[in-house]
């Protein structure tokens, strides 16, 4: 078994060198990456009204709220991993992540109500089709 280690850890890395080389690469122009040329609705000329700047600053901020719920996850993780069976210490990394799997959830279903509400108050033009 651990011959079989010794001989697969190194050819997967071979493995995945070769298909990170082999990769082809498309170039790409600065009109491709245009959002204008994507998306022409976007660019109508129309001002940014209150509605989008709320939605972003809370998209923003909600973001950043899943990324410490996920960043908190892996912590307890490693604090249920290290804790070499103290009780004490598993139940506080058992506390840990289940206080960040409820702000994960908490954080995506408040990205959602925010996204409808705004939907919602602009009057279904906020650039999302729900119905396509």
């Amino acid at each position: 078994m651990k011959k079989l280690k010794q001989l697969l850890l190194p050819a997967l890395l071979v493995v995945g060198i070769a298909a990170s080389v082999a990769v082809p690469v498309v170039p790409v122009s600065a009109a491709d990456l245009d959002p204008c040329t994507l998306n022409p609705g976007m660019c109508t000329g129309k001002k940014t009204d209150v509605n989008d700047i709320f939605k972003t600053i809370v998209n923003v901020l909600l973001f950043i709220v899943g990324v410490i719920a996920v960043i908190m996850i892996i912590v307890s993780g490693v604090r249920y991993t290290a804790s070499a069976g103290n009780a004490n210490s598993v139940a506080a990394a058992k506390n840990t992540l289940l206080y960040s799997i409820i702000g994960l959830v908490v954080a995506i279903f408040a990205y959602a109500i925010v996204n409808y509400i705004v939907f919602k108050a602009s009057g279904g033009t906020s650039g999302v089709n729900p119905g396509a």
